[in-house]
């Protein structure tokens, strides 16, 4: 199986992405804490991977790239969206998991609200394990989070004192996406491949999607299906998002990208960027050589990297230096949108259709 593979960096200037709510023992009671992971090395600050996903999620929403999202119901403590991903694009890429309610008070509210009259009925519980993953994004060093102090004071009386902790420093993540799973629908009796009950098959067949008997699943058509992944790439291309950003206003749209296709969803590019003795990002070209003589036949694809002129450039031209050797030919450096158009148009390319299988 396919996967489109790949590594993003995130400069945090000074930032709070991803904050974990009120300090207890802080000496004001609006003391705000920011997600880090604690180790004897020291602090490292983290963005979680589902806020990761809601940025993306809502980037896609609001860009205007014809994304289709899925409706997401209430039902006293439990959400749950439509759970059709012959319908909505999310659903497909991003998973899911549903199951049909028994209580009659769910099924009047249901029958009551006229938002859910195009909801998809369920008669069975439905999983989807998602084509898509992403890691928790994780400080490449640690660093010790700043406490800023601000008050209240437009009002009469006494200010109100407020804290909330930033830092600085880069945040590294991983992604995955599986090509094969994206627009594929399973009908089978395991969890995470139950996507289908009777209701969603029907319409799979309705919407004359090609069905796969041997694998049990419904497949959309090559052309549907790379259309929602390439739209998803976009979405990564432009992405916004993050905590506290009428404060801080860091521009999470990754400043360094390194993509490629591969065989196998193992991900290859995981030590190709580190840190230095100083604490920022530095290229391992040592790394990068290994990983290409290594996984030689499990890379599909050129790798493609985006990096931003102006964003430690020292290192992109070690990069540089590197693609004009025989070792690094399969390199391609330009700036991550170029970069994203790039994996984009080999995957729209008639002779990459097998990455799809």
């Amino acid at each position: 199986m396919a996967f489109v593979t790949g590594l993003i960096l995130v400069d945090a200037q000074a930032s709070a992405l991803n904050n974990l709510g009120n300090i207890p023992g802080e000496r004001y009671d609006n003391s705000v804490g920011v997600k880090a992971i604690r180790t004897k090395e020291g602090i490292y600050p983290y963005v979680s991977a589902q806020a990761f996903r809601y940025w993306l999620r809502t980037t896609l929403d609001q860009a205007g790239t014809g994304w289709q999202s899925a409706p997401v119901y209430r039902e006293a403590k439990i959400a749950y969206t439509d759970a059709n991903p012959i319908k909505w694009w999310d659903d497909d890429l991003f998973g899911y998991m549903r199951a049909p309610s028994k209580r009659k008070s769910a099924r009047a509210q249901r029958e009551a609200d006229e938002e859910r009259a195009g909801e998809t009925e369920t008669n069975d519980t439905v999983t989807r394990v998602s084509p898509f993953r992403v890691s928790t994004l994780v400080s490449i060093a640690p660093v010790t989070p700043t406490s800023d102090y601000g008050v209240m004071a437009r009002q009469e009386g006494d200010p109100v004192p407020h804290e909330h902790q930033f830092y600085r420093t880069t945040l590294k993540g991983l992604v995955s996406l599986n090509l094969s799973a994206c627009g594929t629908f399973w009908y089978r009796r395991k969890t995470g491949y139950r996507n289908l009950d009777a209701v969603r098959t029907a319409e799979a067949e309705r919407e004359g999607l090609i069905h796969l008997e041997e694998e049990k699943a419904y497949r959309l058509s090559t052309v549907d299906r790379i259309k929602r992944i390439t739209t998803l790439l976009d979405g990564l291309a432009i992405l916004d998002g993050g905590a506290k950003q009428a404060l801080h206003y860091t521009d999470v749209t990754p400043p360094v990208v390194i993509f490629a296709v591969t065989n196998g969803g193992n991900h290859v590019f995981n030590y190709v960027v580190g840190a230095n003795s100083r604490g920022l990002p530095e290229l391992k070209i040592e790394a990068l050589k290994e990983v290409l003589c290594v996984f030689e036949k499990e890379i599909l694809s050129d790798i493609f990297v985006g990096w931003v002129s102006g964003y430690l450039d020292e290192e992109r031209q070690k990069l540089e230096k590197f693609t004009q050797t025989p070792e690094g030919c399969r390199v391609r450096i330009t700036h991550p949108r170029v970069a994203y158009k790039e994996l984009i148009n080999a995957l729209k390319s008639p002779e990459n259709t097998v990455w799809m299988e």
